[in-house]
């Protein structure tokens, strides 16, 4: 296998070369056209601009509890389209890449949060091979927690901007599941998180107000507001109460604290 693997480089290195002499003498007829300019346009550049990058990580699980065939999915055309996302961590912690960060993988669909709504053309998205009823394993947020370091890190995304898919389109997805452990990402330092000793929100506090500040589109309060709980309380009921107001008002708390 190795041997024919060998030839067929060799082959290809030889048509490779062959075609960049061909390429190269176009380049030497032709004007070079730098990429993504308009050629009808005269290049003259400003130093006003900044590149585009991501601004907040979407976790998901991948329902299907297979990793092999999650690549596969991510890589094909399924029976809703083609999907993809950056990275996916397997089981056993091992972290495969998909998609370069720089470039718009195709894993959030219609979402919104904190005023964004194209979230596929700002944010590096996430698969975690998981079925949506198993818990997730213990190499697997190891990993995950190494990859969101390097992410966070590397990119310059903050490191409370790691929502899930179910966060940015309430309603319509419930990943990563009630089984996701937040709080044990929390205490990496990763994802917004309320204080372990909960004040009660003072007297008259909107809980949707806080929720729609956190990022949340609460344009269906219903939907909103499970999504809400799944994150942080590990349930999918549709009533606030007073925990939930607490644990708002510490987010509130949070989101409005002078930075550092």
């Amino acid at each position: 296998m190795i041997t024919h693997l060998g030839r067929a480089a060799r082959r290809a290195g030889i048509v490779t070369g062959a075609v960049a002499m061909v390429l190269l003498a176009a380049c030497a007829t032709a004007p070079r056209v730098p990429p993504q300019r308009s050629s009808l346009a005269h290049w003259t550049p400003s130093p006003n601009y900044n590149a585009r990058k991501a601004q907040i990580i979407v976790l998901h699980h991948t329902s299907i509890g297979n990793a092999a065939e999650a690549l596969h999915v991510l890589r094909t055309r399924n029976s809703e389209g083609q999907v993809s996302a950056h990275y996916l961590v397997e089981a056993d912690g091992r972290i495969d890449q998909l998609v370069d960060d720089g470039d718009r993988a195709w894993h959030a669909g219609a979402s919104h949060w904190a005023g964004i709504s194209d979230l596929n053309s700002s944010s590096i998205g996430i698969e975690i091979d998981n079925d949506g009823e198993s818990p997730f394993t213990e190499p697997q947020i190891q990993a995950l927690v190494r990859l969101l370091a390097d992410l966070t890190s590397r990119l310059g995304i903050p490191r409370e901007a790691v929502v899930g898919h179910g966060d940015i389109a309430p309603g319509r997805k419930n990943d990563p599941s009630v089984k996701f452990p937040w709080a044990t990402l929390a205490r990496y330092g990763f994802g917004l998180w309320p204080d372990a000793t909960l004040i009660p929100a003072p007297p008259g506090f909107d809980s949707l107000a806080a929720m729609r500040l956190v990022g949340y589109d609460v344009s269906n309060p219903r939907s909103a507001i499970i999504a809400f709980h799944r994150h942080y309380r590990a349930m999918e009921t549709d009533t606030l109460d007073n925990t939930d107001a607490a644990i708002l008002y510490s987010l509130q708390r949070k989101l409005m604290a002078p930075r550092q």
